[in-house]
């Protein structure tokens, strides 16, 4: 009975070791492709040739804060992917039978968002991770955070912190109070929802004040 056992085991494990390498392949040709297009360097340039890309120096501390806090809190400790948090998601997933959890560290949403639609699929989050290991060769934790704030969607067309600190505050990013910044690091969870929903937008609001304290960037 233990050796059928054993041997049972060792196939699941084998099969198991197999998928994960189809899935790692698929993925990381996913990625090549997507660079061999556009190389890594031209993407960056382009995004920062947009008129109103903005500096990190020049978007307020609180909303750089309320970001970090919300979305990935051990951004400036992990290499662009916190294990931690992978591990924490596919447990979650296995439980709930689908994929809905992510742990997307603010580094992979910049390599989504720099090639990659909203597909959720195994090929993609690994096509990501490649990315996000060569974002965090080639440039800062600060430049990555800078590409991040430029790129996130925040609802009604607002692509980037400028155009969504002018086009909800008519305010320019250095000059965003707590309530503004939490309000607007919420609204790219589920940007069609938050900015649509006065109670939700205020309930995520929150949530990120709440990450804030906890992360100590506030206090009471």
């Amino acid at each position: 009975m233990k050796r059928f056992v054993f041997k049972l085991l060792f196939w699941i494990i084998l099969l198991l070791f197999i998928l994960f390498s189809i899935i790692a392949g698929l993925g990381y040709l996913k990625y090549k492709q997507a660079i061999d297009e556009t190389s890594l360097i031209d993407r960056v340039k382009e995004v920062r040739a947009n008129n109103n890309y903005t500096n990190l120096s020049d978007i307020a501390d609180d909303y750089k804060n309320a970001v970090i806090a919300i979305e990935d809190h051990r951004f400036y400790n992990h290499n662009g992917v916190d294990f931690l948090s992978v591990m924490r998601s596919t447990y979650v997933n296995f439980k709930r039978k689908s994929l809905d959890y992510g742990a997307s560290t603010i580094t992979q949403q910049v390599g989504r968002l720099l090639y990659f639609t909203q597909e959720k699929s195994p090929t993609r989050k690994i096509a990501e991770i490649f990315v996000a290991f060569d974002l965090e060769k080639n440039y800062s934790k600060d430049d990555i955070l800078e590409l991040y704030l430029n790129l996130m969607y925040f609802g009604n067309g607002y692509y980037g912190i400028y155009d969504a600190s002018e086009g909800y505050f008519n305010k320019t990013p250095d000059d965003l109070t707590l309530n503004e910044a939490s309000y607007l690091a919420g609204l790219p969870n589920a940007p069609s929802i938050y900015s649509e929903n006065d109670e939700l937008g205020e309930e995520r609001r929150i949530q990120v004040i709440n990450a804030m304290k906890k992360y100590g960037y506030i206090n009471e």
